[in-house]
C-alpha cells in the first residue's frame, strides 16, 4: 500500500471537533496531536491496536480526561470545563460495569430515566434491546452480551445528540449484534453522531460512515471506506484455488501482477471489472483447477487496518514528550503500508473510568 495523505476537513456544524490533542500519563504520551471531525449523522470507528490511544482520545471527548494539550469540543462544550451542560446530551456506552451488581435492567433504566427531561420510554427500550424479558434479573447474573445490551440501553435512554460506544459488540451474539446495529442506523437516522471503539472490524465496515486509524498515540489514516481503498491503490481481483498456481502465465493473460497473498489465496490489481474476473475464471477452467472463493472491488476494511498498521508499527515510538516530528494540529492523515448523564448518572456511569488501564498498569 504505498504512502498517501488523506485531508481531514471540519465541518462547520460538527457535533465532535478534536485538534491537536495531546493526552500524557506522566512521560508517556499516549495521544499525540490528534486531529478528528464528527458532524450530525455520521458514525465514526475509531480503531487500533491495544495501546493506540484511542480510549483515552474518546475519555477526552466525554470529559473524563483532561487533555495535556490541544482542544476538543463536543456540541460546542468544553468536555472538560462544561461537563455539566454536556451531559445532557450525550450518551455514554461502557464497555464493562456502570451498574450496581444487586439492579436489574428495568429499574436501571427508569433510573437513568429520571435523570432526563425528556427520555425514552424505559419500556420501549428494554423492549428494542431485547431484556423485557430480563428485566428483573440481577446485572450480575446477566449475561455478557445482555449487559452489554443493557449498557447501550443506558447511552440511548437520554436521546443523545451524540452517543460514544466502547466495543458495542465485545461478547455479544449474533442476535445482540443485530440489535446494536439497528440501534445506531437510529441514531443516525435521527441525525445523532455516533463514536465507537472497536476491534471488530467487520462490525466496523458494516457501521461506520468514517473510518480514524490509530497508532501509537497518533492518526495513520482516516476516511471513507472508499477513501481509503482508493488510497491504497486500485481495486483487486481476490480468489482461491490450489496452492502455488503458475502465477506468471496468469500475470500474462490478465495484464496485471498476480500475488499468492497466502497458500491458495491470489489478488491481482487489475480493477474490477468483469473482463479481470472472466480472465481467472476461464483460466482457472482451461486447467482444470478449482476456484473456491472470488471477490472483485475494493480492499475489505481488514486488509486496509492490517496494512495501515503495519505502517504505524514502523515509525518510532512516542515517549518522553516528544513528537518526533509530528506536527500537531495538521490536518491530515497518513496511510502507511504494509452511559453518562446529567449529575449523579454522569458521575455513576463514568467518573470511575479516568484512567482505565490494562492488567499491565498502562493506559489504553
Amino acid at each position: 500500500m504505498a504512502a498517501t495523505v488523506l485531508v481531514m476537513t471540519a465541518a462547520p456544524d460538527a457535533s465532535v471537533e478534536v485538534r491537536a490533542l495531546r493526552v500524557c500519563y506522566g512521560d508517556l504520551v499516549a495521544v499525540d496531536g490528534v486531529d478528528l471531525s464528527a458532524g450530525p449523522g455520521d458514525v465514526v470507528a475509531l480503531l487500533g491496536p491495544n495501546g493506540a490511544g484511542k480510549t483515552s482520545t474518546v475519555e477526552a471527548a466525554e470529559g473524563y480526561r483532561r487533555p495535556s494539550g490541544g482542544s476538543v469540543r463536543v456540541l460546542g462544550y468544553d468536555p472538560a470545563s462544561q461537563r455539566s451542560q454536556l451531559a445532557p446530551h450525550i450518551g455514554v456506552m461502557l464497555q464493562r460495569g456502570g451498574v450496581y451488581p444487586g439492579m436489574g435492567p428495568r429499574e436501571a433504566v427508569r433510573l437513568f430515566a429520571s435523570y432526563y427531561d425528556n427520555p425514552e420510554d424505559p419500556e420501549e427500550l428494554l423492549d428494542l434491546v431485547g431484556l423485557h424479558r430480563a428485566g428483573r434479573t440481577a446485572w450480575r447474573r446477566l449475561s455478557g452480551g445482555e449487559q452489554q445490551r443493557l449498557s447501550l440501553a443506558l447511552a440511548l435512554v437520554g436521546r443523545p445528540r451524540v452517543a460514544f460506544l466502547d466495543e458495542p459488540t465485545s461478547g455479544v451474539d449474533p442476535e445482540g449484534r443485530l440489535v446494536i446495529r439497528d440501534a445506531v442506523a437510529s441514531l443516525r437516522e435521527r441525525g445523532a453522531c455516533t463514536v465507537l471503539t472497536t476491534h471488530e472490524l467487520e462490525e466496523a465496515e458494516r457501521l461506520a460512515t468514517q473510518v480514524v486509524v490509530m497508532g501509537r498515540g497518533r492518526v495513520v489514516a482516516a476516511g471513507t471506506l472508499d477513501q481509503l481503498a482508493a488510497a491504497a491503490g486500485p481495486a483487486e481481483v481476490r480468489w482461491s484455488s490450489t496452492p502455488a498456481l503458475d502465477t506468471s502465465t496468469l500475470a500474462q493473460r490478465l495484464g496485471a501482477p498476480v500475488v499468492e497473498t497466502s497458500p491458495g489465496s491470489y489478488a491481482a490489481p487489475t480493477g474490477a471489472s468483469p473482463a479481470a474476473v472472466a480472465a481467472v475464471a476461464s483460466w482457472l477452467a482451461e486447467r482444470s483447477l478449482p476456484l473456491t472463493e472470488m471477490k472483485a472491488g475494493r480492499p475489505s476494511l481488514e486488509q486496509l487496518y492490517l496494512a495501515l498498521s503495519a505502517g504505524a508499527s514502523s515509525q518510532a515510538p512516542v515517549e518522553g514528550g516528544t513528537t518526533n516530528g509530528h506536527r500537531p494540529g495538521a490536518e491530515v492523515a497518513r496511510a502507511g503500508r504494509g452511559t453518562g448523564g446529567p449529575g449523579r448518572a454522569g458521575r455513576r456511569a463514568g467518573g470511575h473510568r479516568g484512567g482505565r488501564r490494562r492488567s499491565d498498569g498502562a493506559p489504553r
